[in-house]
């Protein structure tokens, strides 16, 4: 199948790059033909954000949004940031001691991005956009001179040993004059375009973090309930592992409260399992007395792209871009990437199109110069340092250092601050060996607060193929056992929020299990393995989560 622009990935990033393309195409009256594919079974499947939005990007794509009736329409009503001293204390931050770019006023809304995601999935339908979900991506096709020419869908009935079931059905090559990369944090194709056209050379490595999230459902009387109220929080219980990231508890329209966790995955303890403290972060009072009485309803976890504008690749290549989370845009500053997100794609649209109106042009569009002069631009710029300023000196001393940075030299200045914070470690090297560390003991789930990883993944909705080969390709199988299990007790197992790697016994030897339909597709172990001998690639089209509210 052929068409002017395959864009992969039906998130805000490359939702927003087709309906651009399509709403300048209507006004310059020259057609394209554009076309979208999502891995997940319904556009919105796979999405899972906070998410507490900022509208600039939609103001622009779509200034009447209202009108429209986009479901954005819970403003922020209480703006709390807190730091938990310890399981049961805490003290309220001052607004004045709050970096300027957390600050959110109603102009935000604590929204559903999956739901935000499908609304403009139907608005890309309306302007004649093909939308494919259940269609994974899983190889890209070059032309001799080594330029992108489209992509490749996954062939569907192969069994676990590769071979051709009776359901079997041929992948899809999809051609395109330009395609525009839009696969989220971690993207498998976009791990393999950077690499091939040398694209973070000159950036530092990219830092991720991992966000556990969950949706409850409080009585219509719950007294702790307000539409609106934000609280951000710092400190326990990451801090009792000298591990860094923050928490969220955001109350949603009827009657749903959000709760999670970001840890990031430089952290050095292989004993710490980001599952399990989230699930003791939740007996914390401050927490407990919102989900008291109510219901878990969902629950996801997905890799988040972090480092910034020092860790931001170049974007643009022979054939195509890469854009959105799928290059690292988020404002880690804002803990926002949506409206980041969308605007790349936005920009992403304006580059490919110039180039599409040049005659017989295969130039690579020049996305470089319509970013860098956008409030895209600019804004990563002020909040470049706010990452690595944590993950160097620590949540007290990293965050005081981005609050005067934001709220006394932005202020004084309006302008960047010229110094800039490096972090070159990648995070995988950050895992320190058990000798090392001290270990972590995390209390049994009561099933009122706190859950395990098998009810957590059943909430999910994931449902994979059992009988297809495994989308978790591990390089050398002996690494596991020989090298990681005796220098970190192979961290997988605990580092994975869903329960896919195990240690089982075999003959009295230990080997590593991966149960592999379990997988909520948040790329964590292709980012933490210490050895980076874990590669995450799509299973079948459809396979993985299905979230509904996230």
């Amino acid at each position: 199948m052929e068409f002017d622009i395959v864009v992969v990935g039906a998130g805000p990033a490359g939702l927003s790059s087709a309906i651009k393309l399509a709403q300048l195409s209507k006004i310059n009256d020259m057609p394209v033909s554009i076309c979208v594919v999502e891995k997940g079974a319904e556009v919105g499947a796979h999405i899972l954000s906070g998410a507490l939005f900022e509208t600039k990007a939609l103001d622009e794509l779509f200034p009447d949004w209202k009108d429209l009736e986009a479901p954005v329409n819970n403003p922020v009503s209480l703006d709390e940031f807190v730091y938990m001293t310890s399981q049961h204390n805490h003290v309220n931050i001052p607004s004045f001691l709050t970096p300027n770019l957390m600050h959110n006023s109603d102009k935000n809304h604590v929204i559903s991005l999956a739901n935000l995601c499908r609304w403009l999935g139907q608005k890309a339908e309306e302007l004649e956009i093909e939308v494919y979900p259940g269609f994974a991506a899983t190889s890209i096709n070059y032309d001799s001179s080594g330029a992108v020419i489209g992509v490749n869908t996954s062939d569907m009935g192969l069994n676990k040993t590769g071979e051709q079931k009776p359901s079997f059905e041929a992948g899809i090559e999809l051609k395109a004059k330009y395609t525009i990369f839009a696969e989220g944090a971690r993207g498998h194709l976009g791990k393999e375009l950077i690499e091939k056209f040398q694209l973070a050379n000159e950036c530092e490595p990219q830092h991720y973090a991992l966000g556990l999230k969950e949706i409850w459902q409080v009585p219509d009387d719950h007294p702790k309930y307000r539409a609106g109220r934000v609280l951000h929080g710092a400190g326990w219980p990451l801090n009792e592992t000298n591990s860094n990231g923050g928490s969220f508890l955001y109350h949603l329209d009827n009657n749903q409260i959000v709760v999670g966790l970001i840890v990031d995955l430089n952290y050095s303890n292989p004993h710490l399992s980001p599952f399990d403290e989230f699930q003791r972060f939740k007996h914390h009072p401050l927490i407990s007395q919102y989900l008291e009485g109510g219901e878990r309803i969902a629950y996801g976890a997905r890799a988040i792209a972090k480092g910034g504008l020092h860790s931001l690749p170049k974007q643009q290549f022979p054939g195509g871009l890469l854009i959105g989370c799928d290059a690292g845009t988020l404002n880690s500053g804002k803990i926002k990437g949506s409206h980041t997100a969308m605007k790349s794609g936005m920009l992403a649209a304006e580059a490919v199109f110039s180039q599409l109106r040049v005659e017989n042009s295969q130039a690579t569009p020049d996305y470089k110069s319509v970013f860098e002069q956008s409030w895209l631009y600019t804004e990563l710029q002020l909040s470049r340092n706010f990452a690595s300023s944590i993950h160097k000196y620590g949540a007290i001393a990293g965050g005081a250092l981005a609050t005067l940075e934001q709220n006394v030299w932005h202020k004084l200045f309006n302008r960047a601050a010229p110094w800039n914070i490096s972090d070159t470690k990648p995070d995988h090297l950050g895992m320190k060996e058990i000798s090392e560390c001290s270990s972590v003991s995390y209390p049994k789930p009561d099933g009122k607060l706190s859950f395990d990883r098998p009810s957590s993944v059943y909430l999910s909705g994931t449902q994979h193929e059992e009988d297809q080969p495994c989308h978790l390709v591990i390089k050398n199988a002996n690494i596991p056992i020989e090298n990681h299990l005796p220098r970190f007790d192979e961290p997988s197992q605990r580092y994975c929020p869903a329960g896919v790697y195990e240690i089982i016994t075999v003959d009295n030897n230990p080997k590593l299990q991966i149960n592999a339909a379990n997988c909520l597709h948040c790329k964590t172990c292709d980012i933490k393995d210490p050895s980076q001998n874990i590669t995450w690639i799509p299973p079948e089209g459809g396979g993985g989560p299905n979230y509904q509210n996230m």
